[in-house]
């Protein structure tokens, strides 16, 4: 099987883009749907099995892919790596900023290691590769750069350094879509919701019974799938979206609007869109 995109076939045929996080969930999903368009893909990760395995992937299903060790977190780091990207692709065309992580804790738990750890991790690392993709590439040529955040209206309670972290990113998004924009260069972010993916797996076993009753709390009453962020990725990365600047797009099924006053009934005529052909549901989603 092949990736089942709702975009045409060779939509980015010729252009170059960078994922981070490509190792795993919505990375790995989004790369693979990039490259089954034609687009040659630079997988970034802090493990290189993990990047490695999935530019793998993406060879033995025709695509094309390298892999390369960063962590985003270091400045020097990112030049080299956004060099290199440049140098064995001969060019860049867009980013997609997606690594990021966090761990559970309530404010009051939180060291100051601890933010600071998830604050580089998900917004200075963010910026640092936004800003090499753009000075090394990107002014010269036009592009564009999709921020991947998080539903953090509202607070995040049990999260706060990660909701911090993802405000600050959706801000320097508006921002730079403004500063960059006179050079084609467009700057816009998604910020998912539930989705069904692999870093469900990563929280502790005391969380499992609360992320299996997530579904209760959207009003589509299911959670999302990772071709459902990925489809959404691509469509801002695209010629479509050339007027889309400095936004971000909310895909929660419409879990953050609304109030909890007002009750869910059951869902109907709601079908998930998975045209990811190597997608795996997340262990927490699959045990009784």
């Amino acid at each position: 099987m092949s990736y089942q995109s709702v975009f045409h076939p060779g939509l980015f045929r010729g252009r170059i883009f960078i994922v981070t996080g490509g190792g795993s969930g919505i990375g790995r999903c989004t790369a693979h749907e990039l490259a089954s368009l034609g687009a040659r893909v630079a997988l970034v990760g802090r493990k290189s099995e993990k990047v490695e395995a999935v530019k793998a992937e993406i060879l033995e299903d025709g695509g094309i892919a390298s892999a390369h060790v960063c962590d985003i977190r270091e400045e020097e780091a990112v030049q080299a790596t956004v060099t290199a990207v440049i140098e064995e692709h001969g060019g860049l065309n867009g980013v997609v900023n997606n690594a990021g992580g966090q761990f559970p804790s309530p404010l009051a738990g939180i060291n100051q290691k601890g933010w600071e750890t998830v604050v580089r991790t998900n917004l200075t690392g963010g910026f640092l590769m936004a800003r090499e993709a753009y000075t090394q590439a990107l002014i010269k040529t036009g592009g564009a750069i999709v921020n991947i955040v998080a539903d953090m209206w509202g607070g995040m309670p049990g999260m706060g350094h990660s909701g911090a972290a993802r405000a600050g990113m959706v801000n320097f998004t508006q921002t730079a879509a403004v500063e960059w924009g006179a050079s084609g260069v467009r700057v816009n972010a998604v910020a998912p919701g539930w989705i069904a993916s692999s870093g469900m797996d990563s929280y502790p076993e005391h969380m499992k019974q609360w992320i299996r009753g997530l579904a209760d709390n959207v009003p589509v009453k299911r959670m999302g799938t990772e071709s459902e962020i990925s489809a959404a990725i691509c469509f801002l990365l695209s010629p479509g979206a050339a007027f889309i600047n400095g936004d971000c797009l909310r895909i929660d099924g419409g879990a953050s609007q609304g109030t909890r006053v007002w009750p869910l009934p059951k869902a109907k005529n709601n079908t998930p869109f998975n045209g990811f052909h190597r997608a795996v549901t997340p262990k927490v989603l699959s045990e009784d």
